[in-house]
């Protein structure tokens, strides 16, 4: 397991994911420093962040290990960071749930319901979740100002047909399946795995956290006539989550720097 004493950089870029890993860090309560990335007009990344990652994409941190000659460690991808946080520093421990049933060790099936829900949400949260959202708010910008104005009665209407056939009834899905996992063991009603706060909960906390103030309510239209109304469960987990200690904390140091704080680019 990694000293804590590592040097670790968070390089954060406004309106991203990165700022899921400042609640990471926060709730760890380990040291890091933050490098400040803005998005350019076109709401892209700026180019110096592929001088990092050659993706130019955040959130990206750096960690260079105590005593040590070697380049950075440079990590990317949400649920990548968080596992080699959980993994290799000791704090990081508490955001996973117990693997093993007493006596199943090993084994098939052996397994907590608490982990297996974990492991899965780790895994779904980049490969299904954020890629029907990211896809929604592609969607979506094809409606905006950025689309010149002669086109964008067409763009705006082809866009609304891909979202009332496919983005909505997707999202729907997705979001009936968290708000089951609310309402069903291993979760107690506060957190998706358990009575407390893990990784899985860390992973989904920026995307859910964005769709609060009504934000969601504009996917579609909804059966209870919003999202909160919708999907109770999720809406108020969504708000505990916007409400924990390090997500606040984590929020406040944007603040301290930016001088405001929003979800949105």
């Amino acid at each position: 397991m990694a000293s804590e004493q590592a040097k670790v950089k968070l390089h954060w870029l406004n309106g991203s994911r990165a700022q899921g890993i400042l609640f990471l860090f926060e709730q760890l309560q380990i040291p890091y420093e933050l490098e400040i990335y803005h998005r350019n007009k076109d709401k892209l990344a700026p180019p110096e962040l592929t001088k990092v990652h050659p993706l130019g994409k955040a959130p990206v941190v750096t960690i260079t290990p105590e005593s040590s000659d070697a380049d950075p460690i440079v990590l990317a991808e949400t649920p990548f960071i968080v596992q080699y946080f959980s993994e290799h520093f000791p704090s990081g421990e508490s955001l996973v749930p117990k693997r093993w049933k007493e006596g199943r060790e090993g084994q098939v099936g052996g397994e907590t319901a608490e982990w297996m829900r974990y492991q899965y949400i780790m895994y779904y949260a980049e490969g299904s979740f954020m890629a029907q959202l990211v896809l929604y708010v592609f969607l979506s910008a094809l409606k905006g100002d950025a689309i010149p104005f002669f086109i964008r009665p067409i763009s705006k209407l082809i866009a609304n047909q891909i979202i009332s056939m496919f983005s909505f009834p997707t999202l729907k899905k997705h979001f009936t399946m968290l708000e089951s996992y609310l309402a069903t063991p291993p979760s107690d009603g506060a957190y998706l795995c358990g009575p407390k706060l893990t990784g899985a909960d860390i992973v989904l906390a920026f995307p859910l956290i964005s769709g609060l103030n009504g934000a969601f309510d504009n996917i579609g239209q909804w059966e209870k006539g919003s999202f909160a109304a919708t999907f109770p469960r999720l809406h108020a987990y969504m708000e505990r989550l916007e409400k924990e200690p390090a997500w606040t904390r984590s929020a406040q140091k944007i603040r301290d720097i930016e001088g405001s704080f929003s979800v949105s680019a």
